[in-house]
Order: structure tokens, then C-alpha cells, then sequence
């Protein structure tokens, strides 16, 4: 695959999986979502949260950029990525102290794999050539990037703050955290969706 086949195969699956494993779990097991993206771990959907995570961390060790910040960002997401692929938020319910441990992992790496994907968005998909010079769909194409690095990170503010809010309050019902997470994956998708060129590329001679 070229390099920016593998950025489009990163945005589809970052765009696509939220609604994969929502739609997917409703279909294939019982109604109603759960309280995080992590928690289709278990449930019927969680190979596909498993192996969708393998699949943006191989893609992300592949990445290329302008320099070694960006080889580097790439195999740290990478880990970041298979680490909250392989071990598991802690289970709803009966949890050990094991897994109590795990799941403290898996929210760390989860956390970092946001971060560095803001950081991608916000200064590495931002960056030209040596030059300087800028089309107008690259302007275009860096003001989504910050869109999308702004949005992650606001997304993950608000996930700590709804963590810390008292489980009794009526927000829980809807899940709060499910949908903060789900809108930073997409926000993620289509940063890397677009760096691939699928939509703003520009125009030969541009």
C-alpha cells in the first residue's frame, strides 16, 4: 500500500469503528450500548474492537513524515494502540484486583493513544514543505487537522470531568463517556482520512 492508501485505511476504521461496534453489538447480542468504547471488550463485538486496534497500530508503525518525530509518534501510537487493544478495561462487574490493575493500564495507554493522536492532528499533519509554500486546500486541510486535535483533546477533558461527577446524576443514563470517545475515534478517523487525500487533495500543478 502506498503512504496515503495506509493514512485512508486509518481514517476508515477510526471513522467506522464507534459505529461498528455499537450497531454491531445491537444486531448480533441485545439492545442498548455500553458505558465506554473499551467495554465492547466484552461483548460480542470484541474481536473486532481487538483487531481493529492491531490494524491502526501496524498501520501507524508503517507511518512516514517529514522527519523522526514522526517515525517516532508513529511506533509510540503504536504501542500505545496494542496496549489498549490487549489488556482490557476492568469488566462491569466482579472485577479482581488483577484486572482492577489491567484496567488501570489500559485507561493509561487509551489516554497516551489520544495524545499522541492530537499531536499528529495539531503538528505533524500541519506541517509543509520546506519552502513554506501552501495551497489553498492545504490551509484548508490544516484547519480540519486543528479542528480534529482541538476536538480529541476537549474529548478527553470532558471524559475526566465526567469521571469525577457523582455516578447518582441522571447524565450517566446516557452514557456520556461512550459518546465522548466515540466523537474523538471520528474526529481521529477523519483527521488521518484526510491526510490521506480521500477529500482535498490538491489539484495537479495547485
Amino acid at each position: 500500500m502506498s503512504y496515503l492508501d495506509l493514512r485512508k485505511a486509518i481514517g476508515v476504521i477510526g471513522i467506522a469503528l464507534p459505529f461498528v461496534l455499537v450497531i454491531g453489538k445491537i444486531i448480533l447480542s441485545s439492545p442498548g450500548v455500553e458505558g465506554s468504547i473499551s467495554a465492547y471488550y466484552y461483548t460480542v463485538m470484541r474481536d473486532v474492537f481487538v483487531a481493529s486496534l492491531c490494524a491502526i497500530g501496524v498501520f501507524l508503525m508503517t507511518y512516514r513524515g517529514y522527519g523522526r518525530i514522526d517515525e517516532y509518534a508513529g511506533k509510540l501510537a503504536t504501542i500505545f494502540a496494542v496496549g489498549t487493544a490487549f489488556l482490557p478495561t476492568v469488566p462491569p462487574a466482579n472485577a479482581t484486583a488483577q484486572q482492577i490493575i489491567i484496567g488501570r493500564f489500559h485507561l493509561g495507554f487509551a489516554m497516551c493513544l489520544f495524545l499522541t493522536l492530537s499531536f499528529f492532528a495539531l503538528f505533524l499533519f500541519r506541517k509543509t514543505h520546506a519552502n513554506g509554500s501552501m495551497t489553498t486546500r492545504k490551509k484548508i486541510r490544516n484547519i480540519i487537522f486543528t479542528i480534529c486535535g482541538v476536538g480529541m483533546l476537549l474529548c478527553i477533558v470532558l471524559i475526566i470531568v465526567v469521571q469525577l461527577l457523582p455516578r447518582e446524576l441522571a447524565l450517566f443514563r446516557l452514557q456520556p463517556v461512550l459518546w465522548l470517545e466515540a466523537v474523538a475515534i471520528v474526529l481521529f478517523g477523519i483527521s488521518w482520512f484526510v491526510k490521506g487525500e480521500a477529500i482535498l487533495k490538491d489539484e495537479a500543478g495547485a
